[in-house]
Order: structure tokens, then sequence, then C-alpha cells
């Protein structure tokens, strides 16, 4: 049995899908060999610890962990002075500095964790600092959550299609976005109808720029071209485009010649603009789905389709890299 001490860094939505699904799946698990235990969780409000480890049971009902924490630790304290294998980092986005995620990531890497993430922002503003800061303390930098959520397209891209060259990768990865442009197609209704709909629904936040304006979608054109394409890009090398623009009537007319007006983000095009697709194209999902494209040399065309966001989805994508490390290092210890 492999005891693997986990660390938990961020208590929000995802952060609570994480707790829940280790607690809902550890009895699968220990029958694969892996026994993860959740060693501590850490937010903004302190610290709960515990060697034993935590009973995820126990703190779910918990908005955050305030009235549960067991120190005052926060952030990088936390992530030095808990003795843990892995951190699994899941504070708030920020693609502008990348922190307080870059923070916690750096010190779990330096500090010779694997680290397993949800969090883009990191990844758009230093990818290639945090994976040779991987390599060279012997770890792993697991991320297929922070690109459309459930899909499996990095770890497809690397594992299941290792050998093939990957010529592009273009797509919908963006749900809240997608959402809209469905509504306003269906019922012919306006943008800010559509768009106050999806904040009635929860689907869109209070601020919707992030999404809307193609920089949640950007940030994912970024992580793909650094990670799969080896490219050493910024955020400000992709060129972006919204949907704010676009009116029923566009929606309508492109239906009548065959197409739906799509918010696609390309690799390695580095552009993320609203794109005619065909009505039968494989990529044409409906409601909050996303979906990928994957254009290669040897197997032709796969595309890739799957919930874009929400707690247990995002916490389904962690969950399969953190058992990816563990499955590699066994394989490796083989040979």
């Amino acid at each position: 049995m492999r005891d693997v001490k986990i660390a938990l860094v961020g208590y929000g939505i995802v952060g609570h899908g994480v707790v829940d699904v280790l607690s809902r799946k550890r009895k699968m698990l220990r029958e694969m060999g892996l026994n993860l235990r959740l060693v501590s969780v850490t937010d903004h409000t302190g610290t709960i610890a515990s060697e034993e480890g935590i009973d995820g049971e126990k703190i779910l009902g918990e908005k955050t962990l305030g009235k549960v924490a067991t120190s005052s630790m926060k952030g990088k304290e936390a992530i030095d002075a808990i003795d843990s294998d892995l951190v699994i980092e899941v504070t708030p986005t920020n693609i502008v500095h990348g922190q307080p995620g870059l923070g916690h990531m750096e010190a779990a890497l330096s500090g010779g964790k694997h680290v397993v993430t949800s969090n883009k922002g990191p990844l758009v503003v230093s990818f290639n600092k945090l994976h040779k800061m991987a390599e060279n303390n012997g770890v792993m930098l697991k991320f297929e959550a922070t690109v459309g959520g459930t899909m499996p397209l990095i770890s497809l891209v690397e594992r299941t299609l290792v050998g093939n060259t990957i010529r592009g990768i273009r797509g919908v990865f963006n749900g809240t976005c997608n959402y809209i442009l469905t509504r306003m197609t269906d019922e012919s209704i306006p943008y800010a109808h559509a768009l106050s709909e999806a904040q009635d629904l929860g689907i869109a936040e209070a601020d919707p720029s992030y999404d809307v304006e193609g920089v949640d979608a950007a940030g994912k054109v970024v992580i793909l071209a650094n990670a799969l394409f080896g490219m050493n890009i910024k955020y400000s090398d992709v060129e972006v485009t919204g949907i704010a623009g676009i009116t029923p009537e566009a929606l309508g007319l492109a239906k009548d010649k065959g197409y739906a007006i799509k918010l696609i983000g390309d690799v390695p095009a580095l552009t993320v603009r609203p794109t005619l697709v065909p009505l039968a194209s494989p990529i044409n999902v409906s409601g909050t789905l996303n979906s990928a494209a994957i254009y290669t040399d040897l197997s032709g065309t796969i595309t890739v389709t799957g919930l874009g966001a929400g707690s247990i989805e995002t916490a389904s994508a962690i969950l399969s890299d953190v058992i990816s490390i563990y499955r590699t290092k066994r394989i490796d210890a083989i040979f």
C-alpha cells in the first residue's frame, strides 16, 4: 500500500470538491494500492492539519476553515511546515501576476513536493519556470484541470497520442460563453438577456468579464501552447476577441448558412475569437460543454468533449492527475 500525504491549499468551490472526492473514492483508491491521506487543508482563514488524516465529512459543511482551523498558518507557511508528499493548489486564478498560487507552487516544488493544480494563473505567468523547478527537484507538476475541466486533453496528448506530432488544437474552452451563445441561438434573445440568465443560474460571475472577454480561454491557449507545443509565450501574445458584440441576428444568419458561432481558442495560431463552426462539427457543442479537436499526423483528428467547470468535475481531473503521478512512479521503478 502506497501512503501519500496530501496538503490541500484553497478551500473554495474546487477545494470542497477535492475533499468530497477524496472521501468518496477512499475505498476504491485503497483497492488500487493508494492510501491518499489528506493531512492538511489551508485557506485564507487558517489551516486544519492531522498527521493521521482529516475526516473530510467533518469539514465539508464549513464554508471556510475559520471555525475548525488548528493553526493560523496560511499559504507558503503551511506548505513549508506540514510534512506532505503532494500539494493540491486550488486557490483563485489571477493571470496578471499568478499570486498567491504561484508562490504556493514554487514553495511546494522547491521543497520536493509534487503539485497538482486547477489554477491557471501561475501556469499562464510562469509555466516554463515551474516546469523547470519540478524537473530540478525530481517531482511532477500536473494541471489537467486547468484546461477544459473534465476533458482529458493534456493527458490524452502526453500519453495516448505519444508518438504523434500534434499539428494544432482548437476548440471551445469556456463554458460560460458557450452557454450564452447557445441560449442566444436557440431563443433568439439578445446578449444582455442571455448573460443575465447565466448569472442567475450561477454559470456566469457577477463580473463576467474574465469569461465573456475571452480572458479565460486565452489563458488556456497559453497553457496548451507552452505545455504541449514547447512554446514560450505570454498572455499578451494571444489575439483575443470576446463575445459581447455578437447579435442574435448574426447567429441566426450563420445558422441559416449551416454554421454556429462559437468562441474558439486556437493553438498554435494563438487566437481566441468568435468563429464560424459547421453545425455538423464535433466541436459544435451546446450549453456549458467544452470541446477540443486535436489535429495529429498519425491519428488524424481526435475530438474530446466534457464539462468545463464544476466542483466535482474539476476535482475528478485533479484526482486523475494525482493517481497518474504514482502510477508513473511505479512503472519507473519496475524499469
